[in-house]
């Protein structure tokens, strides 16, 4: 790679807007990408990506984001060329950020940009578990940690061949590469939900504008909405409560004289989405954080209404009989044995089916599910700055249109969607960190810090609300060189999410021994539900921890949040001796719904004649309690039976290949401790296929906390010399997935 570069002399005296020719030769042709330096010195950098046909048309839009930027303090790079692949923007972002003086803190990528779909590192995702033998571009991840976390190492494997998908390119993360996400830079992606160029060309102009104009403007975070949808974390009223005071303690001015926050729930009406999309056309709103399920095309709100008196129950029943009517006869199914088997089901007449397919009755219907959810064609006018859309799919930006795309190129206010480009995680922490926005901090200091390989910004991560000390903050955060002395200052003095972050830095130096002890302290001591979740993730990230003290206390915590993590690790550790523990406040805080959907779901992970035992202990002729007896006998019971067909399935040398990797990809979902040994024996038989000896292996590297996580260790270090080059290379990759698992949140 060869470095050209021309100085400018303008109006007698020399300024740094430098034009450097990075030139790649492959064989005798070469091609070269254009890279516009930044006008202005600063302690860190950002790159504006954007392909050769997008510049040439909004070359003057582009001009002015960039000095809009390097007006905030931030020196600015454009980097144009006709983009091949994504392996030359990244080799351009590494460079960048290697710059000793004034190392790359982050980049956005505008226009026909390559998208990076990644395979078989799904780990990697708060919770996506497609089987890969789907079509690849359903089954891959679209994500831009290729771009922004240089550590991860990946293989290509090929670009799309579909004429609609070209710019669609595959990898795989390799064996020996880090197994967790640990971002150098942040990201986001400026690219409108249209098809045709043109549109996007006009999109792109008119947004570039209004970021420059938002640059302009005094605004604070002082207006705020939280939202939550229908069926998200089990409808539990105390998950709910438990973000409301989390939410105080990270933005106390909110809840001041002159700030407003509001929480809207899909209990405050039959439609929530009119109460939202006013909300978020409000000028003056700041950010909106939205909770609820989603795809591709709908933010969805509500369910069939909340009701317990007759006449609107009657109304739900209906309105659900007419639905399944007619589905059955879009699919084709004969409509008299649909409609018997509801009336035997649900005691129904035949009054409940005669107007299912009444036109005006079909219109109705048609009017009140288009209310329940937003849709794409409802995204108008959004003037909240920022939105966090935390929801499945919404960031589906590999696709011509995707909601979250609406957000940002709205006519309205709005500069930045924060959104998931695969489904996610219903649990997963996501206020982590929120609270340093109001601190003038830029949008994409919070992506690099809670990203899961599926979230992303859409719109300009440069973005920031405006406070006191935002030059400093942005200055702390964007510098790599920043010293352990100002984050143990940050730490003693800032506020909730402020002392999260500075924990996230301090960990990366501090002597383990030390910062565990001054964890454990913060876990019992801060005031903060933020901080004391921050220390438990971080707790868990060490391999020698006190597990059993580490969840017993986080049992103890009053945040929901915190008791609802531990339970998750309980049953990914699996051993005998938390039975008691877990049962036991299973028994005991049923009022917890979210907490015991996970119990509940977690439960046969165990030792089944460890569980049966202490359900008994704990239940068996106890007062009041014999209806949740009876519910865990039958569960034991179903589960036992499961299980020993699967582990036959394991152990039977003649069994059909089809199931066997059935039931090896459930492990993946469903941590059966007790399966384990079974997989270690398939894995090592190599009387069994390339394809099941590779797929065992791969279901073992989600047992990273198990208790036979070193029966696993210890088998994958012999496979890696196995004469089969794929197992060998699972079986490497196994390893790093397991000793790399403290270091993903889930």
């Amino acid at each position: 790679m060869t470095l050209y570069l021309k100085q400018a002399k303008r109006s007698g005296s020399y300024f740094r807007n430098a034009i450097l020719f990075f030139c790649i030769f492959s064989g005798i042709r070469a091609a070269s990408q254009t890279v516009i330096s930044p006008s202005v010195k600063s302690s860190s950098t950002f790159a504006i990506v954007i392909d050769n046909n997008t510049y040439e048309a909004v070359k003057n839009e582009v001009a002015a984001y960039k000095s809009s930027i390097e007006a905030d303090g931030l020196g600015t790079y454009i980097v144009h060329h006709d983009w091949k692949n994504p392996d030359e923007i990244r080799e351009v972002l590494k460079k960048l950020y290697k710059t000793p003086k004034s190392p790359l803190e982050g980049a956005v990528f505008i226009g026909d940009i390559p998208v990076p779909m990644i395979r078989e590192a799904q780990y990697l995702t708060s919770t996506f578990k497609m089987t890969e033998t789907i079509r690849w571009d359903r089954s891959s991840v679209p994500s831009d940690r290729f771009y922004d976390d240089f550590d991860l190492q990946f293989e290509f494997l090929k670009q799309d061949e579909d004429a609609d998908r070209k710019n669609l390119f595959y990898y795989k993360i390799k064996p020996e590469s880090p197994q967790y996400i640990e971002m150098d830079i942040y990201s986001a992606r400026i690219k409108p939900p249209v098809d045709d160029r043109q549109s996007s060309i006009e999109q792109i102009r008119s947004f570039l504008k209004k970021a420059v104009i938002a640059k302009k403007e005094n605004n604070p975070l002082n207006h705020m909405i939280v939202s939550t949808g229908h069926g998200y974390n089990s409808n539990s009223t105390i998950s709910w409560a438990g973000e409301v005071s989390a939410m105080r303690t990270a933005f106390p001015a909110m809840f001041t004289p002159g700030h407003s926050i509001k929480f809207l729930n899909y209990r405050n009406g039959n439609f929530l989405k009119n109460f939202l999309l006013t909300e978020l056309k409000r000028e003056e709103l700041d950010l909106a954080f939205m909770t609820g399920h989603g795809t591709a095309t709908l933010q969805l709100l509500n369910g069939y209404p909340d009701v317990s008196s007759p006449q609107p129950s009657m109304e739900n029943v209906a309105r659900y009989i007419r639905s399944k009517m007619r589905n059955a006869k879009e699919s084709g199914r004969n409509l008299d044995e649909v409609k018997t088997g509801f009336q035997n089901s649900l005691g129904l007449n035949d009054k409940w089916f005669e107007d299912a397919f009444v036109p005006e009755k079909i219109e109705e219907d048609s009017i009140f599910n288009d209310n329940l959810d937003i849709q794409i064609r409802d995204i108008k006018n959004i003037n909240a700055r920022v939105a966090y859309i935390n929801s499945c799919l919404t960031g589906s930006f590999q696709l011509k249109d995707y909601l979250a795309g609406h957000y940002p190129f709205s006519d309205g206010r709005n500069i930045a969607a924060f959104a998931n480009s695969v489904g996610v995680l219903q649990d997963l922490w996501g206020t982590e960190l929120l609270g340093i926005l109001q601190h003038g901090v830029r949008l994409g200091h919070l992506l690099k810090k809670t990203a899961y390989l599926e979230t992303h910004i859409l719109g300009d991560p440069t973005y920031h609300f405006q406070a006191d000390k935002q030059a400093y903050y942005n200055r702390i955060m964007g510098d790599p060189k920043t010293t352990v002395k100002t984050w143990q200052k940050l730490l003693k003095d800032g506020d909730a999410d402020l002392q999260s972050y500075a924990l996230t830095e301090l960990f990366k130096t501090r002597p383990e021994a030390r910062f565990t002890s001054q964890l454990f302290d913060i876990l019992t001591g801060s005031p903060y539900e933020s901080v004391r979740t921050q220390a438990y993730f971080l707790l868990r990230r060490y391999e020698n921890i006190d597990w059993d003290r580490l969840i017993d206390l986080a049992l103890q915590d009053n945040y929901e949040y915190i008791k609802r993590k531990a339970t998750y690790d309980i049953a990914e550790k699996g051993e005998d001796h938390l039975v008691e523990n877990m049962l036991s406040f299973y028994v005991n805080n049923q009022e917890m719904r979210r907490v015991i959907y996970k119990l509940d779901w977690s439960i046969p992970f165990f030792n089944l004649q460890v569980s049966e035992r202490e359900t008994d202990r704990l239940l068996k002729g106890a007062p009041g309690n014999s209806g949740l007896y009876e519910k865990l006998v039958k569960k034991l019971v179903y589960e036992k039976q499961k299980l020993s067909k699967m582990e036959a399935n394991f152990r039977n040398g003649k069994a059909a290949e089809k199931e066997l990797l059935s039931d090896l990809r459930t492990l993946r979902a469903y941590r059966y401790h007790q399966m384990v040994p079974a997989v270690l024996e398939l894995a090592a038989d190599n009387r069994r296929s390339e394809q099941v000896r590779v797929t065992a292996l791969e279901a073992l590297s989600w047992f990273g906390f198990s208790l036979h996580r070193n029966d696993i260790l210890n088998l994958c270090r012999k496979l890696t010399e196995d004469a089969d080059t794929a197992v060998a290379r699972q079986a490497l990759k196994t390893i790093h997935v397991i000793k790399d698992t403290g270091r993903r949140p889930f």
